[in-house]
């Protein structure tokens, strides 16, 4: 067996993806100085929930945390996949966040998975669950991905701070994930929405409907925003509302944007927000939403911003052939994928910026990543 030979990194940025990488690639990770100046230091909570997510999905992953938290060593092991797991998400950030790393170790396991996962199901940081359902899953359909056996179902709604939220995640396994050709994202042809609400009057839906697709209509006539109200335990623990909105086009590319508004907001000291007070109208939101939505579209490329990253490391996973893919401007996060890709994988991308379009088309050759786990029936 040897000595293990451990990649020395620092710092608490990007750690989900470093996990994720460090995991698909088999390399052992150290991370040193994990917000080591702060005044709450080491990892937090949804960073320590991630790391038990990892352990939960695969098997022999070995974990060494130091008392502080601000020293990480980590020992990737086999991902098992597997039915009916269990996971608590940590409440301070929401299911977004450890959805998108599931995605893809769910697909390099050695059964598919079925997970269940409790927590805030949406907020306005992370993508919201709808996003997932409606944009992240056919991103994956495009590499190869068979779309049996891939699904999201919403169970229970849960807004931030005390969540209550319930969804299930099957990821079906694949071999190795085919490169695309990627480039032309078409015009828009149908614009989707999901409104939901929980423990607060559905009007607040029917509101940022309304001001949506007053947005919309203007533009284009296949346009349906379906609501989504929650009462009793279904709709968690919190009161609050949200919207997301998918736009696909001719190409089949889905754009998306969304946002939550919790109603009982409390921050880290657990004293409520001045939010409450002055919280914005629910045909703000709704509006806000919209014009985002078009920006997104305006900003080019076959993915939105949020989905920048999880595209890029599609496309390094790819077998040993060229990815071409068109994307907006580069996101802070996408350039941050890149980062990581070059150093965990390898994989340089080349861009090739389109100025009349103000987009950027990047090329990459995949690294081959072979799922070698997977059973052979």
């Amino acid at each position: 067996m040897g000595k293990t030979t451990y990649k020395r990194l620092k710092g608490s940025q990007s750690f989900r993806q470093r996990l994720l990488l460090s995991t698909l690639s088999s390399t052992p990770i150290i991370i040193d100085e994990i917000r080591a100046d702060d005044m709450i230091p080491g990892l937090l909570r949804h960073e320590m929930s991630l790391l038990r997510l990892f352990e939960t999905v695969s098997d022999d992953c070995v974990v060494e945390v130091n008392e502080t938290g601000t020293r990480l060593k980590y020992k990737p092991g086999i991902i098992m996949g597997g039915k009916n797991l269990v996971h608590n998400c940590a409440l301070t950030r929401s299911m977004g966040y450890y959805l998108e790393p599931l995605l893809l170790l769910g697909l390099f396991g050695k059964k598919p998975l079925s997970i269940r996962l409790r927590g805030v199901t949406d907020d306005p940081k992370d993508p919201s669950v709808d996003t997932f359902r409606n944009a992240s899953l056919h991103i994956l359909k495009r590499f190869g991905v068979p779309s049996e056996g891939l699904d999201l179902k919403i169970e229970a709604r849960g807004v931030a701070p005390e969540g209550g939220g319930e969804v299930v995640l099957t990821v079906p396994n694949v071999q190795t994930l085919t490169a695309v050709q990627w480039v032309e994202e078409g015009m828009v042809k149908r614009i989707r929405g999901w409104t939901f609400s929980a423990r607060v009057s559905s009007d607040f839906e029917h509101s940022m409907r309304f001001a949506a697709r007053g947005i919309f209509n203007n533009l284009l006539p296949d346009v349906h925003i379906f609501n989504d109200h929650k009462s009793g335990p279904q709709a968690g623990k919190s009161p609050g509302y949200g919207i997301t909105l998918v736009a696909e086009t001719i190409e089949g590319c889905y754009i998306s944007a969304d946002t939550t508004v919790s109603c009982g907001r409390t921050d880290e000291t657990g004293e409520v927000d001045e939010e409450k007070q002055e919280r914005k109208p629910a045909e703000d939101t709704g509006v806000e939403i919209a014009s985002w939505l078009l920006q997104e579209i305006e900003k080019g490329g076959v993915v939105d911003s949020t989905h920048q990253g999880l595209l890029f490391i599609l496309c390094a996973l790819c077998q040993q052939d060229v990815s071409k893919v068109r994307v907006g401007p580069l996101s802070p996060y996408g350039v941050e994928t890149l980062r990581n890709l070059k150093e965990f994988l390898g994989v340089t991308f080349s861009f090739r910026p389109d100025p009349s379009t103000s987009t950027v088309v990047l090329t990459c050759v995949g690294s081959g990543l072979v799922n070698l786990s997977r059973k052979l029936s």
